[in-house]
């Protein structure tokens, strides 16, 4: 990186001293108009520039970033992506730009309405947590030209910059490790294709299985949300199964704390009955009695990238463009115990 000219660098060369180079540039009196004229130059050459001019630029480059968040997303307890905005507003701070959060109603997502600073003109750049309906994405890739990074999702359908956490490789560490355990009957617990990264996480899950060479029966994939409004809801009663399960592999923590209050509301007991691992690493508190193993995904890293992304595309600068997966890592608590055989 070139060294920023100083006053002293044009003083030194011309042979003044560096108050007589302050005044000149400032318009001063004091200083002939022939060496005001020398001195001029050669800042000119040698790229100085004034503190005022810096401080200009630099302010130039502050942006306004908006960021979406479905309503479904934000219910009582599914605090994780409010977790994730705050990371989102702490690093667009340290970048010295501003976020505006826009929730994005229900309705609005149904019908495909723009967002408010979408349609008022209020941002630069758009950051969008988690994922919503396909037509509403492409709502917005077809009515603005405002640039967009997508937070802990992916559009199958289009390609687009997104970053995600490593979903695929977690639940097969974490199927890995329940296998590790001793556990051969393992049920996964999320609704396919509501969102990518549930789904990510079932192959992931699959993978484990399938390298070990254990079958799946469908009743061990368990539903635990809503497919239109996304309200997580679970129903398990294991002793109604053909081939009860010992462990669940649950695509969110807060899926998994639903599940260990449903097995406890039965009788059962976690990890003595049962073992449960959970995604996310974040749960809100009082949810659940026992503390639960789980792939904590790094959400600091996360808001990095997304901001990084963000800025290189509104400013016109290159970047690396797709997908960034960005790895977490497995947490080991108290809800997964040693099958003993």
């Amino acid at each position: 990186m070139a060294k920023a000219v100083k006053l002293a660098d044009i003083a030194e060369q011309l042979g003044v001293s560096t108050v007589t180079v302050s005044k000149a540039l400032s318009g001063q009196k004091g200083v002939s108009e022939a060496m005001r004229e020398k001195i001029k130059q050669l800042a000119d050459e040698l790229g100085y520039k004034q503190p005022s001019a810096v401080k200009k630029e630099k302010s130039a480059k502050s942006y306004n970033i908006g960021v979406l968040v479905s309503e479904k997303y934000l219910g009582e307890y599914a605090s994780f992506y409010w977790r994730m905005y705050q990371s989102v507003a702490t690093r667009a701070v340290q970048k010295e730009c501003f976020t505006m959060l826009e929730v994005v109603s229900l309705e609005d997502e149904a019908e495909a309405n723009l967002p408010k600073i979408v349609l008022e003109r209020k941002v630069d750049g758009l950051i969008v947590i988690g994922r919503l309906k396909t037509a509403y994405l492409g709502a917005l890739r077809q009515n603005t030209q405002i640039p967009i990074v997508y937070l802990d999702f992916y559009d199958e359908h289009q390609m687009s910059d997104a970053v995600i956490s490593n979903s695929y490789y977690g639940t097969y560490m974490l199927t890995n490790y329940l296998i590790e355990h001793g556990h051969e009957k393992i049920a996964y617990v999320g609704t396919l294709l509501f969102t990518a990264s549930i789904t990510d996480r079932y192959f992931g899950y699959r993978k484990s299985m399938l390298e070990h060479g254990i079958e799946v029966p469908q009743e061990w994939i368990i539903s635990d949300r809503d497919m239109e409004c996304g309200v997580v809801e679970v129903d398990i009663h294991p002793d109604q199964m053909k081939d009860m399960p010992t462990a669940f592999v649950c695509n969110s923590d807060l899926t998994a704390s639903m599940v260990i209050n449903q097995l406890e509301e039965q009788g059962y007991r976690v990890p003595e009955d049962f073992s449960v691992v959970g995604f996310d690493n974040y749960l809100f508190p009082g949810l659940c009695d026992v503390e639960i193993t789980t792939y904590e995904v790094d959400i600091r890293e996360m808001a990095n990238k997304a901001i990084h992304v963000l800025l290189k595309k509104v400013s016109g600068e290159r970047y690396k463009q797709g997908i960034t997966i960005v790895e977490g890592r497995l947490v080991e608590k108290a809800s997964v115990q040693q099958v003993v055989k």
